[in-house]
């Protein structure tokens, strides 16, 4: 039995990731912002589930989220950073408050979590850190320019963060759903208030599409929880794990598309002799 701390459980992925944990037997903290969401998982799974009230804005919940999973368990084994939302909008159209809560939400609440946990899990020689990132955390386009950049963002923070902890015996790795029947683009999706005509044809027509195939997507959010429940059980989980056949294309696309222009101008890459001296 382990000891796991789930953001953002009251539908979708994050709900999911906590029903495959509890019916495997393990204690979780099923945190969201209304605990109403989530006590049906309580009332099923009695002394395994513990409902939280959580906001990973607000650093005074997170602590308050810890300190409930010591209480209830003594202690957390496992983090998974799930909450997040969406926010479609061209570059020029993102409204910078809208966008500075989408990364305080989608980036730095996972910061946030993961600064609260680290010491337990550093002091035990031991623990877990998934983050929920996304397919558009590794190949960006419109309409997701900001959502894409806070799903890049915690990809390069999960890079750098399992070669900082693994040699403390702390595994850390991102799992990048493609299209999943979630309400991210439904219920939660946010977008730009203030569209230009300009990005109607393009971004626009993205914008709409997305929404209108929301509930026709082909991932099942369960299956995606029990990939989570099986990397926990690895002794040596990979770094990323690409879910759905959409993310392994455009993924692949990507890499093929990179590898062609890194050869292409490798003369040039190679043709850059050394810096002049200053007032040559």
């Amino acid at each position: 039995m382990t000891r796991w701390l789930v953001t953002g459980c009251s539908t979708g992925i994050g709900r999911e990731i906590a029903r495959c944990a509890l019916e495997a037997g393990h204690q979780v903290l099923v945190t969201c912002r209304r605990t109403a969401d989530v006590e049906d998982l309580v009332a099923e799974f009695p002394g395994l589930a513990v409902a939280q009230a959580l906001d990973v804005t607000d650093r005074s919940a997170i602590s308050a989220a810890v300190a409930a999973a010591d209480a209830a368990f003594g202690g957390v084994d496992v983090l998974v950073n799930n909450a997040g939302y969406g926010y479609l909008s061209a570059v020029e159209e993102g409204d910078d408050a809208e966008v500075r809560r989408l990364f305080d939400t989608n980036y730095f609440g996972a910061v946030d979590m993961i600064k609260a946990v680290l010491p337990q899990m550093r002091e035990r020689g031991a623990g877990h850190v998934v983050n929920i990132s996304s397919m558009t955390g590794l190949v960006a386009n419109p309409p997701n320019a900001y959502y894409s950049s806070t799903k890049f963002a915690l990809e390069a923070l999960t890079e750098a963060l399992a070669k900082e902890v693994g040699p403390l015996g702390i595994k850390v790795l991102a799992v990048e759903p493609g299209g999943f029947r979630t309400d991210w683009a439904t219920r939660s999706m946010k977008e730009a208030a203030a569209p230009i005509d300009a990005y109607a044809g393009d971004v626009g027509v993205r914008k709409d599409l997305i929404k209108q195939f929301a509930d026709h997507l082909p991932g099942d959010p369960r299956r995606v929880g029990e990939a989570v429940l099986m990397l926990v059980g690895l002794d040596v989980p990979p770094l990323r794990l690409l879910l759905g056949a959409d993310v392994l294309q455009a993924t692949r696309a990507k890499l093929a598309d990179l590898s062609a222009s890194i050869d292409a101008w490798e003369s040039v890459t190679l043709d850059v002799g050394p810096v002049p001296a200053a007032g040559s």
